[in-house]
């Protein structure tokens, strides 16, 4: 009877010990994200799932699970790259989780002109590529607009454009990023509530979660998960362990 009692009491120790690690670890180190909506796409697709550095930009109460006011401010901050893809919490609605890039730095005025993006005044680099191949209700294919932007700093990434350059947010008013702010906006640059939409605003350095780095799982959302027969085609065994840039 002791070694049984002694046997149990050593196994929930052994559960203890390990559930503190997971939320150690995806507290400060890694947490994982699923992307529900194509905001981001061509860079994250819907049914993308991925892991979040939390020690790339320090800690922040929003580090923490359900968010509670146990961090001043930020600590062990490093200041993020423009061009990086982040998580963060929604200004207007810290209970939702965003995930956008990086366009606009502390002190940046950014302004968008005939679907061309500028970051102090000056026209950022555009060239059109292929068409980013999507299908319908129907299952047809066709393409949607697609360019490769350069960022001053040199970070190149894909967005699209899928009402050309005449969509609702493809002129804007200048935006001047306050000291402690950034300018986030979504690769699909016509299907993205970003900074430049009042609901969600310029976002504060303290709502920043962490920074996008690898996918660890793909699933295309054509595909039910219960047949396993589609398997072989629902898994995006291309985009699996790919870096996020």
């Amino acid at each position: 009877m002791q070694a049984s009692t002694a046997s149990k009491s050593g196994g929930i120790r052994e559960l203890v010990r390990t559930v503190l690690i997971a939320i150690g670890i995806r507290t400060f180190a890694y947490e994982p994200f699923n992307i529900p909506s194509g905001s981001m796409i061509p860079t994250l697709l819907v049914g993308d799932y991925l892991f979040v550095s939390k020690m790339s930009y320090g800690y922040s109460r929003y580090s923490l699970p359900f968010s509670p006011p146990l961090i001043p401010g930020r600590v062990l901050f490093r200041e993020p790259e423009r061009g990086d893809v982040i998580v963060f919490k929604k200004p207007t609605d810290t209970n939702t989780d965003f995930i956008k890039r990086l366009i606009g730095l502390p002190g940046d005025k950014i302004q968008v002109r005939g679907g061309i993006l500028h970051i102090n005044g000056t026209a950022v680099i555009r060239r059109q590529v292929d068409d980013f191949p999507v299908f319908d209700s129907f299952g047809r294919q066709h393409g949607i607009l697609q360019y490769s932007e350069t960022l001053p700093n040199g970070v190149e990434h894909r967005i699209l454009e899928a009402r050309g350059d005449v969509g609702g947010a493809d002129n804007t008013r200048v935006y001047e990023v306050p000291a402690d702010f950034y300018f986030m906006m979504g690769d699909n640059r016509d299907n993205s509530v970003d900074s430049r939409d009042p609901s969600v605003g310029m976002v504060p350095r303290q709502n920043l979660v962490g920074r996008a780095e690898i996918l660890f799982w793909a699933w295309d959302g054509r595909w039910s998960k219960w047949e396993v027969w589609n398997w072989p085609k629902a898994i995006r065994f291309g985009r699996l362990l790919q870096p996020i840039r």
